[in-house]
């Protein structure tokens, strides 16, 4: 056992090819949640599509004094994306009791069955009730998906390179995003069924995903937490491929031994000392989508159609953005270990603001309601600055709003604790999917302004509120991290 340069240990552990596997394999939860963000968005705008559940949007559509903001401004539309995050937010409360009774592995496992079951329903669907039926499928599969397979990764991977792997499951909602961008923009040629096609085959991540939760190892944690210890100090053997790990499964039995004595974490959540990891939990997926991303990415074939993209072009610009977007969070794999979570958060905050104000100020003077598109060269700046919002968003939000949560909570809150993380995050992205379209037609170019202050508050909270995390093994936060936080010490014991 060696120490890190911040007085951490670092316990014996090898890379093995089992340990990748399950990595990989874990992480396909997130690429069946990042295909489901970006197909909504583009099958949303295929013709055939709107003709056959939303004919009266089509009608909008065709007019030819349409309000270059407000064309595709209708609640049930909306309601077809963000139905999926309402599933997800109550169904995150099963999952978080499913990880802690079942453990994480079973829990993978629920969620891709039901991810498979909205897939095939949303295919098929011939009526507005069959597709709202598939969202709320899709929903439990995203809700149960979100709450284990972060915690998962965050469990089984060594404390120096924890960062990096939990970064996998943010990298493979990238990969799927950019996945459906392709796939939209190849299925938008089929006619009248390339939206089922686009809708269907998000069966394909969650069957890998179903396989691979039956190859996967459950965590060390997970098993010594159910009493299962033989088993558990045999897991951490497997996935470190070592077998001195006497040290650190030792640190992990006493962690679960004192959560042992915590019989009702929800209630135990509640009390003054959890409050630390359960704000900065919630605040970072709060802040996660009021940078705005998520109605660039639902939306973005929309949003370059309304600075005068067409059709094909449009959905060409989004699979520039998706290929932008999985690039930059290798960035963050890479930097997030070594620079450590506070400044890739910290400069993102900073190019984020500096995008959403130029986006702003060129659609609010060149782009007025009617009668205008932007030129081709203003149109393509905005695509660049777009990119470069995307970019910075890919290597600092987007994966740390799914990691800083998922390895802050001690073991005795910590599903229940990320349970309210990914609520949160799919309340948040259930607003803004919800509201978006509207806003967009309400505020017109301001929407940009309105997601730039939020950036400006995100930094300020970087800066006096959130900790440090890098190289703090998982089961001693509340010693080297909260104990220690000028703020947050006056609320521990």
């Amino acid at each position: 056992m060696e120490m890190e340069k911040t007085g951490s240990p670092v316990f014996n552990s090898k890379i093995t090819f089992y340990v990748v596997a399950c990595w990989i394999l874990a992480a396909f939860g997130g690429l069946m949640f990042g295909y489901d963000i970006g197909i909504s968005g583009g099958v949303t705008a295929f013709d055939d599509f709107l003709i056959k559940f939303f004919p009266k949007v089509h009608e909008k559509k065709l007019h030819a004094k349409e309000d270059n903001y407000c064309k595709y401004d209708d609640q049930l539309l909306q309601l077809f994306t963000s139905s999926l995050y309402l599933a997800a937010l109550v169904s995150s409360f099963g999952a978080s009791k499913a990880c802690t009774k079942l453990g994480r592995k079973p829990t993978i496992l629920i969620a891709s069955a039901f991810f498979l079951a909205g897939a095939i329903v949303s295919a098929a669907a011939q009526a507005k009730w069959m597709l709202i039926v598939g969202r709320i499928l899709f929903g439990v599969g995203v809700g149960f998906g979100n709450e284990s397979v972060p915690v998962f990764l965050s469990e089984i991977a060594p404390v120096q390179h924890r960062g990096a792997v939990n970064i996998l499951f943010q990298l493979f909602v990238t990969i799927g995003i950019l996945i459906a961008n392709l796939v939209n923009y190849g299925t938008s040629k089929i006619h009248p069924h390339g939206w089922r096609l686009s809708l269907g085959l998000a069966g394909i991540p969650a069957l890998i995903l179903l396989l691979g939760s039956l190859v996967i190892s459950e965590t060390p944690t997970s098993l010594a937490e159910r009493g299962k210890e033989q088993k558990g100090k045999a897991a951490l053997k497997k996935i470190r491929g070592v077998d001195n790990v006497d040290a650190e499964y030792q640190q992990i039995l006493m962690a679960c031994e004192e959560a042992k004595q915590v019989k009702h974490p929800f209630k135990k959540l509640m009390k003054r000392e959890s409050r630390p990891p359960l704000i900065i939990g919630i605040l970072m997926q709060v802040f996660q989508q009021f940078t705005g991303i998520n109605a660039i990415m639902f939306y973005a074939p929309v949003l370059f159609q309304t600075v005068g993209f067409k059709n094909d072009a449009s959905l060409l610009s989004s699979v520039i953005t998706g290929l932008v977007n999985v690039g930059s969070t290798f960035v963050s794999i890479y930097a997030v270990d070594k620079l450590g979570r506070r400044k890739l958060l910290l400069q993102a905050c900073v190019q984020m603001f500096i995008c959403q104000v130029a986006i702003g100020s060129i659609l609010h003077v060149h782009l007025k309601a009617t009668g205008s598109t932007l030129s081709k060269g203003l149109a393509a700046v905005v695509v660049v600055l777009v990119c470069m919002y995307v970019m910075s968003f890919a290597w600092s939000w987007g994966p740390l709003g799914w990691l800083i949560p998922s390895e802050t909570f001690p073991v005795e809150t910590r599903t229940a604790g990320f349970a309210f993380a990914v609520s949160t995050n799919m309340l948040f992205t259930f607003l803004i999917a919800q509201a978006f379209l509207s806003m967009l037609c309400h505020m017109k170019a301001f929407i940009f302004f309105f997601f730039s202050a939020w950036i400006f508050v995100m930094g300020l909270f970087v800066v006096f509120l959130l900790p440090e995390t890098k190289g703090v093994p998982i089961d001693v936060m509340n010693e080297r991290v909260w104990k220690q936080h000028p703020v947050w010490r006056k609320f521990m014991d």
